[in-house]
């Protein structure tokens, strides 16, 4: 087992705040075309024990309202009508902006997406952007730890996996299923290392890659709708720039200050232990 000298220990214990955040776009329908941020939400969470600490969410007017639909094929989803009325980015700027910058950033797939529109919406705003002092995306991470036993790893699919309910692609209700899922994939990965040549399947083909595993759109043999596709994941007709506007170099140390959390758990309640040994989630 790895040790933490009780120095390091001490250094780490001011680690910073984890924010989990998500936004809800248009989905462009030609190249060139702008993506508006309609939607921002999130939760900041304590490093210690991942208690909510506080959340903020607000619907977000673009200044191009045609680029919402006018009716939502999607329950409590978003419409036209209700971003009519809601502030500007200009308007919820600093309110984003306090918080999220200095702390560490974590979503699914906001390395590729959240972060570069976030970076485009300030920059929209002639306003620097919030800057993380760390980035944990969960999408590479649960496929990197976890595997692919469960799908495709798209957040909807994760969340059916451990059944947590519909994702209703909504900010706020997003990033809390986000946490929850994190949570289940650590707890999985747990047990599994409690008793491997028990909990392990020797036959990972039957978990990993199954063939078996398909989505919704895939089942149903209907084609998603244009807002059923994720904003996240755009057509492969064609191709947004995949700029990514924050440093990847600056997760290791996170991952350091994190580790440094986990080496007092020993003796304290059962999910600061289920923590110290589901650590290599967070490297």
């Amino acid at each position: 087992m790895e040790k933490i000298s009780s120095s390091s220990c001490n250094i780490n214990l001011h680690a910073p705040e984890i924010v989990f955040f998500d936004l809800e776009t248009n989905v462009p329908k030609k190249p060139g075309q702008q993506f508006w941020v309609l939607e921002f939400g999130a939760i900041v969470v304590s490093a210690h024990k991942l208690n909510e600490i506080e959340s903020y969410t607000t619907l977000i007017r673009p200044k191009d309202l045609s680029v919402v639909p006018v009716k939502s094929s999607r329950i409590g989803g978003i419409t036209r009508a209700a971003v009519k009325i809601a502030p500007s980015f200009e308007e919820v700027a600093e309110r984003i902006f306090n918080i999220l910058n200095g702390k560490v950033w974590a979503g699914h797939n906001i390395q590729r997406f959240d972060c570069v529109r976030i970076k485009e919406a300030f920059d929209g705003i002639n306003r620097a952007a919030p800057v993380p002092v760390g980035i944990i995306d969960s999408l590479g991470v649960l496929t990197e730890k976890f595997g692919r036993r469960a799908g495709n790893m798209k957040m909807a699919t994760l969340a059916s996996y451990f059944g947590l309910g519909e994702q209703k692609h909504r900010s706020l209700d997003d990033v809390r299923m986000n946490l929850e899922v994190v949570k289940h994939c650590a707890t999985v990965l747990f047990l599994e290392s409690s008793l491997p040549n028990t909990m392990h399947n020797n036959d990972k083909s039957k978990w990993y890659g199954s063939s078996s595993i398909m989505t919704r759109s895939k089942t149903n043999g209907k084609s998603p709708s244009r807002e059923e596709t994720s904003r996240k994941s755009p057509p492969t007709s064609f191709s947004y720039p995949r700029t990514v506007p924050y440093a990847r170099g600056s997760f290791g140390k996170v991952a350091e200050r994190m580790k440094g959390l986990l080496c007092k758990a020993q003796g304290q309640p059962p999910l600061q232990q289920l923590l110290k040994h589901s650590h290599s989630l967070l490297r």
